[in-house]
């Protein structure tokens, strides 16, 4: 494995690290009534996982090129699987984390009222007690809530299983239109042109599917319709699907990238 994978395989997981932990957002943000401002925290960490993906895409394609260049093509497949396997690492890393880090999202969203600067609420992390908080919000797991997984109570199936083939279709969207390339290098710069067709699916069917349920459920805690114990049941659920989806998207990254060399040559 050399630095370069290594480089594309850190964005990947910081990627899919921060996907997941998105999650907590919504749990800050009920717990503390703000919802508003934890999005609007978050959002920095959203840009942090765009950038990531910017220098990703590039990292890629010059690798591919440099593949077909020297007539080694199997190797590419390897990386890909690698790369995907990255993603799930960094779902589980994520789940695990997820309460340390709603913990301290939490005492973020109380604090920011009293700097009203992102920049100064995080140099206090870097203050003794700063750092003595971050501590005491690391935790695990614990046994209720992973009990509370026996119970899909008003949790609907369509919605868990849409939230796996999203995550499953974002996942290898990038990566199989430069699998195509592979495949046909003749046709690569039209492949990889057509990642939005993958994408795009995704986009929908978190959208149109996933995206307004989750808020629905966010707003109906927030006005106590429901609990705080149904809504992270819910989230665990949607976490747990999450990892399926990245294991899914080993299996569907060769057809996908089968589907894009189709309509490459149709178009």
């Amino acid at each position: 494995m050399d630095i370069q994978l290594i480089v594309i395989i850190v964005f990947t997981f910081i990627i899919h690290l921060i996907g997941t932990l998105a999650y907590s957002a919504r749990i800050a943000g009920t717990r503390t009534g703000q919802i508003a401002v934890s999005f609007a925290l978050f959002n920095i960490m959203i840009l942090i996982s765009r950038t990531s993906n910017s220098f990703q895409g590039p990292l890629l394609g010059k690798r591919i090129e440099e593949s077909i260049s020297a007539g080694v093509m199997d190797s590419i497949v390897v990386d890909f699987r690698l790369i995907i396997f990255s993603a799930t690492i960094a779902t589980i890393v994520g789940t695990l984390t997820m309460p340390s880090f709603q913990r301290l999202f939490t005492r973020a969203v109380n604090r920011f009222k009293a700097y009203g600067s992102v920049p100064k609420l995080a140099m206090r992390g870097f203050t003794p007690t700063g750092l003595s908080q971050i501590i005491n919000s690391i935790t695990i797991p614990t046994k209720a809530n992973i009990l509370g997984l026996g119970s899909r109570e008003r949790i609907p199936l369509k919605f868990i299983i849409f939230n796996m083939i999203a995550t499953a279709v974002w996942t290898i969207g990038v990566l199989s239109s430069l699998y195509a390339g592979c495949l046909e290098p003749e046709l690569r710069l039209t492949s990889s042109q057509l990642s939005s067709i993958i994408n795009g699916i995704a986009t929908i069917l978190m959208f149109i599917y996933i995206d307004p349920h989750v808020a629905v459920m966010t707003d109906d805690v927030a006005k106590g319709d429901r609990s705080q114990a149904y809504f992270r049941r819910s989230i665990v659920w949607l976490l747990g699907s999450r990892l399926l989806g990245t294991l899914l998207a080993q299996v569907l990254l060769h057809p996908a990238a089968i589907f894009i060399v189709e309509v490459a040559r149709i178009i």
